[in-house]
């Protein structure tokens, strides 16, 4: 297969705990031809969506994960997006209006026969924080609003409490709040922006200590480890990017459950690759973007998740 990944600058990749990294690796392994842009070079000419696409390949010892250059890249190509088998939208969040305006352009390539993964209307549809909301009976208490005043009734009800914006990643923004209300005026200011943006509430899931797990579903199926980020220190946030400490652990039986529940109708919608986050039995987000956490479950594990993953891709585009 021709393989297009849609990514972050390839330059910038930490190879060792990479997942698209990951993911190409195990394509080209199989065989399979690979091509990367970033998102500034999708493009619609007016007769179709093409990209200005470079042919990659993977270059140097595997088993060294520190060396540079990682690939080597061929002079860029415009090519339609429906010359290849199948499409990968990996670029990173912020999901800002420009992630939606890819979407939107991935989209126009899938109704001229483009198969894209995962479907862009299916990342626009499912916000990372909101879509907890469909299955209320695997998550902690929430609120989301953008009124100062129900935001500290929430507060007031539940003494200890997590506050974060709608639209944050790597677990920028998050607040906690405890019984004492200290800075709780301010932070609702500054996440609100005043009252103009819409704010999640969570009652504090003391189960943190042992880690906000990543559950990965590829075609549906739960991989069966999940990375527990384990927040240092006097850190709230168990993010890798904010520090945490991940440990791959088999999934418990109320993880299993969570996932089993999800995984089929998700897949179902067009989202080949899915990153659940848990906290003890709480699901807490749905994230559709570019789920990782695949290189620190292998390396951990031994489990090929990358493998799984190729096997449900050339399934899903054969």
């Amino acid at each position: 297969m021709d393989i297009f990944f849609i990514a972050d600058p390839l330059d910038r990749f930490k190879i060792y705990k990479d997942t698209t990294y990951a993911m190409m690796a195990e394509a080209a392994r199989r065989g399979h031809v690979l091509y990367a842009c970033e998102p500034q070079h999708l493009a619609w000419t007016g007769s179709g969506v093409e990209a200005s696409a470079r042919r990659i390949s993977i270059v140097g010892d595997e088993a060294n994960s520190d060396r540079s250059p990682w690939y080597a890249a061929e002079q860029p190509e415009h090519l339609p997006l429906t010359h290849f088998d199948a499409v990968l939208m990996r670029k990173d969040p912020p999901f800002d209006m420009e992630y939606v305006n890819s979407t939107w352009l991935l989209e126009m390539a899938e109704r001229a026969g483009a198969r894209v993964f995962n479907k862009p209307q299916a990342i626009r549809d499912h916000s990372e924080k909101l879509a907890i909301a469909e299955w209320p009976q695997y998550v902690a208490p929430t609120l989301v609003t953008r009124d100062p005043a129900r935001l500290r009734g929430f507060h007031a009800e539940h003494g200890d409490v997590i506050l974060k914006p709608l639209d944050g990643m790597g677990g920028m923004g998050v607040f906690r709040v405890k019984a004492d209300g200290m800075n709780l005026g301010s932070i609702i200011e500054m996440l609100s922006e005043d009252g103009a943006r819409s704010v999640m509430a969570q009652k504090f899931i003391p189960q943190i200590t042992d880690g906000d797990k990543r559950i990965l579903l590829i075609g549906g199926q739960p991989v069966p480890y999940s990375l527990a980020r384990i927040p240092q220190g006097s850190e709230v946030r168990g993010n890798l990017a904010a520090g945490g400490l991940g440990r791959a652990q088999p999934l418990s039986e109320r993880d299993r459950e969570i996932a089993e529940a999800l995984g089929a109708e998700l897949y179902s919608r067009g989202l080949l690759l899915v990153g659940l986050d848990a906290i003890g039995d709480y699901l807490t987000e749905v994230n559709v973007t570019s789920p990782t956490c695949f290189r620190e479950i292998m390396d951990q594990t031994g489990f090929d998740v990358a493998g799984m993953f190729i096997d449900a891709l050339e399934r899903a585009a054969g």
